[in-house]
């Protein structure tokens, strides 16, 4: 009997140890700081430090329907009717967002640069890797059409976990965007999560996502399976620019190529030739900006 206790409880606690450390990873995820992201940027050469003090932002706040503040600027373009939203990856924050701000104001377009929840200068305790934020984004796109009107032309681009974000905004009932530009979505959490066990940890999968999504179901009130855009791309009426690097190791390029593959309509896909996760625009910027371009050709 005795041992029995004890192996119960070395069970108890393998449970606990592992949904504890698991949804701490997950939920409050390690973030750059500030001065890192901004570093980065500037020693990447996305702007030198007199065009950022430069900049002509208005700082924008929004409620969250989680009750906290959406921090972001909007930086005018030429154009009164045409507004790109542009959201940003994990542990980063809206300066992350500058560079795609560059393409579209070269084009014309009024922008939107936005903190996710949890990061940079908005409110929020936990990140959920699209849940809560495409919630948060549909904040932002309402803000946008109350202050600019319903007839404007809104495009929403997104970074990795902005992409998966900006997926699973997009496969909400409303599908409220015109289009939509996806730079290396996960198509599945859950699925990158067993990818990422495997080449981080070298853990089988089934000792660690049975207990981790229970835990995260009760501590943050969702499971992995609500973060999968490949569940609902087949929502998405309007036209998706799917974009990932080929030698993307982090999220596999054969991601979005599922999601491209799956969503009907009007699509598509650009494998950029190099750079890493993230870094498609970063080491492709011309074949980026001329995908870009072809896009609006073809959905014009």
């Amino acid at each position: 009997m005795k041992k029995l206790f004890i192996t119960l409880g070395i069970f108890v606690a393998y449970i606990i140890a592992v949904g504890v450390f698991f949804t701490n990873m997950v939920m409050f995820i390690k973030k750059k700081t500030d001065d890192e992201i901004y570093k980065r940027e500037l020693t990447e050469g996305r702007f030198t430090g007199d065009e950022f003090k430069q900049l002509d932002k208005e700082v924008i706040t929004i409620p969250s329907p989680y009750g906290y503040s959406i921090t972001g600027w909007l930086m005018k373009g030429t154009s009164e009717k045409k507004f790109m939203i542009i959201c940003h990856g994990v542990t980063m924050n809206k300066v992350n967002s500058l560079k795609y701000m560059k393409i579209f104001r070269k084009r014309g377009w009024n922008v939107v640069l936005y903190d996710h929840r949890r990061h940079g200068e908005t409110g929020g305790k936990t990140t959920s890797y699209g849940h809560y934020e495409k919630f948060d984004l549909k904040a932002v796109v309402d803000w946008v059409k109350n202050c600019y009107g319903d007839d404007i032309t809104l495009g929403i681009h997104g970074e990795s976990m902005g992409a998966v974000t900006t997926l699973l905004y997009a496969g909400m009932v409303e599908d409220g965007a015109d289009f939509y530009i996806a730079d290396c979505p996960f198509s599945d959490f859950e699925a990158q999560l067993r990818y990422r066990l495997k080449v981080e940890y070298n853990i089988p999968a089934i000792a660690v996502m049975p207990i981790a999504n229970q835990f995260l179901k009760l501590r943050d009130g969702y499971n992995l399976k609500d973060v999968s855009p490949i569940s609902v791309i087949k929502n998405i009426k309007n036209p998706v620019l799917f974009i990932h690097s080929a030698k993307d190791d982090y999220i596999l390029p054969e991601m979005s190529k599922q999601l491209y593959e799956l969503k009907e309509g009007s699509k598509k896909l650009f494998i950029a030739e190099k750079g890493g996760h993230a870094y498609s625009f970063g080491h492709n910027q011309e074949q980026y900006e001329r995908a870009i371009d072809e896009f609006f050709k073809e959905i014009q």
